[in-house]
Order: C-alpha cells, then structure tokens, then sequence
C-alpha cells in the first residue's frame, strides 16, 4: 500500500460522486484510484478535474486496476453482494453502502463468506453511527445515568420520495437506518415488528402508502417506533427520543439558522440527507480510511447489515399482513461477537 488508501468507487450517482468528492478533497489520506459505473459517461462526468482516475463499466476491472488497495460500494443495493464477494475474493478491505444486501438470505451469504475468511474485511455505511448527536446520545445511555432506556421514538421524514419508490422501500430503504440506529444505541437485537398504515397523504404518488408507523420490539423487552414520511414536502428531518427510567433524550432538533425578517422568523431545514448527515459521512469515510491504512476493520460489520435486513424484511411482512411479525435471525458467527 502506497502513502495513499487507493480506493476503488462503484457506483457513480448521487451517492458514488459525492464520495468521490470526499474522497478526493475532504478525508485525508486516501484517493480515488478507479470508478466503475455501468453508465461511464456519468462516472467520467463524477470525475472530472481529476486526474488520473481509471473509469470502467465492470467492477471487476476496476477491483484489479493498478493502484487499487480498497473499496467503497456505493452501487445500487441489488448489486452489493456480486462486488462484496469479489472484494472478498481478492481480500481488499470494503466501505459498502446500505443495505448491505437488500434480500436476508445474500446478506448471510455475505456474512457467511467473511466468517469463512475469518477476518473482517468489511465496514457497512450506516453513518448515523458517526453523526455528533447519535454519538453523544449512544454515550448517554451507555453510561447509565438516566437509567434503562425504555423507548425510542423517531422520525424520518424527506421532502419527496425519487421516481419507483415503493412502500416496502419505507422501511426496507428508510427505516433501515433506524433499524440500525435502535440496535447500535440500545445493544439490543430487534425481535419483531409491526408496521400499521395510515391514511396516505395527498402528496403521495398514487398507491404509495405513505406515511408509516413501525414498531419494534426488542429482547429485552424495550420499545421503538418510527414514523416515516417520505413526502412530507417541507424538508429532510431526522430525530430521536430515547425515553428511560430516570430521564430522557432528544436528538435532532435542527439547530440551524434561524432567520428574522418581515415581522416573523423562520428556521431552515435540511433539504437532503446529504446536507443533514454531511459531517457524519464525512467522519465515517474518514474512520474507515485511517483504519485501513493501519490494517484494521472497524465500524458497523457485516452481522450488523445481514441484521437490518432481516428485520426490515420482517416489516415489510407485516406492512402486507397487518399483523406482528417475529425476527428470526441465523446463529452468528464467532466473527462478529462483539456486534
């Protein structure tokens, strides 16, 4: 490995090109050494004012360019588990977005693949891990001093769901961050769902159920429920209240910039995750980047993306039947003991 992370990136829309922007001139320590994106012309057009960059239409040429010591998917969900495996194969360390695997059973084919390896080399991308607010909430209930948490309660809301949005992508795309977010806060394994229904909203396309109400059950008997709005129309918000025996928490509030005119003041908000979560983004390529450069894993592992997936699978059988549905996960490997 050279003094810099060369980083394969697959996948460049809208979340490959802004961690090829991250990449090149935010995290330290790394660059982009290959891009590989079925439509070449939108990777070369990622790239542009780069030089250097190899830009290939097959992931495999662009795992096997010279210069490439890691990988970043950020490549369509379906697409995870064929360049999850191929990395494996040539043991490069990987940065894969969520979902790891959109479908449980090539998510434990994933998990089953590293465990065989016996060393992780894969960190999952669920950033909120990384975000100031989570982290400082997560370090709150870890240390015990408002008791046993009880509940969470959370929203996720966006100002309009992207064109083939369906309702099972609420929870199987959205939710999925709470999925994680519940698990990792309260270090507790999500046990069963129920997602109910309202009434849709008017913005909504047509046969889009949106909004949603999903509850989650844990082992240990906590509660965690998520609205999720995926047309609200207004803005992008995130938050989280963790409600616990002596006391409670709330993330998420929007401390952005107030402005005052006119005889009234208005409070900007976030228009998409990429500004709500840009810091945290930004300190999970980093952390990944520098432990790569150190030989290490860290971060949320692959159990962690096989786990979101079989709950949001679970949920999303529910939202069908209307009626609670148990999370039947698979015995986990010795590998990820610690997750």
């Amino acid at each position: 490995m050279g003094d810099l992370l060369g980083v394969a990136v697959l996948g460049a829309g809208h979340m490959g090109a802004d961690h090829i922007r991250r990449l090149e001139y935010v995290v330290s320590g790394a660059r982009v050494a290959a891009v590989a994106d079925p439509d070449t012309a939108r990777a070369k057009a990622a790239v542009a004012g780069i030089d250097g960059i190899a830009v290939h239409a097959e992931t495999a040429a662009a795992l096997d360019a010279p210069g490439v010591d890691a990988v970043l998917i950020a490549s369509p969900g379906p697409a995870h588990e064929e360049a999850l495996l191929a990395a494996f194969a040539r043991g490069l360390p990987v940065l894969c977005e969520k979902p790891m695997v959109p479908e449980s059973t090539g998510a434990l084919r994933v998990v089953e693949a590293e465990a065989r390896l016996g060393r992780r080399l894969a960190q999952i991308g669920f950033m909120r891990r990384y975000d100031a607010e989570y982290r400082q909430l997560k370090s709150l209930l870890d240390d015990g001093r408002l008791g046993r948490p009880l509940m969470l309660h959370c929203i996720h809301r966006n100002v309009s769901s992207p064109p083939g949005f369906t309702s099972a992508m609420l929870i199987n795309s959205s939710v999925s961050h709470e999925i994680d977010a519940a698990r990792w806060l309260l270090g507790q394994e999500l046990t069963a769902v129920t997602a109910l229904r309202s009434r849709s909203s008017a913005d909504a396309p047509e046969g889009l159920l949106d909004p949603q109400f999903v509850l989650f059950e844990t082992e240990h008997g906590a509660l965690v429920d998520v609205e999720v709005f995926v047309n609200c129309g207004f803005g992008y918000q995130v938050r989280c209240e963790a409600v616990c025996e002596r006391g409670s928490a709330r993330i998420g509030e929007g401390h952005t910039m107030l402005v005052t005119s006119d005889g009234g003041a208005r409070e900007e908000v976030p228009q998409d995750y990429l500004v709500r979560f840009a810091d945290a983004y930004d300190r999970q390529v980093q952390a990944w980047v520098d432990a790569t450069r150190q030989g290490r894993v860290t971060g949320p592992a692959a159990w962690d993306g096989y786990a979101a997936s079989v709950v949001a699978e679970a949920g999303v059988r529910s939202l069908e039947t209307g009626d609670r549905t148990t999370v039947d996960l698979a015995p986990r490997p010795d590998l990820y003991a610690g997750h």
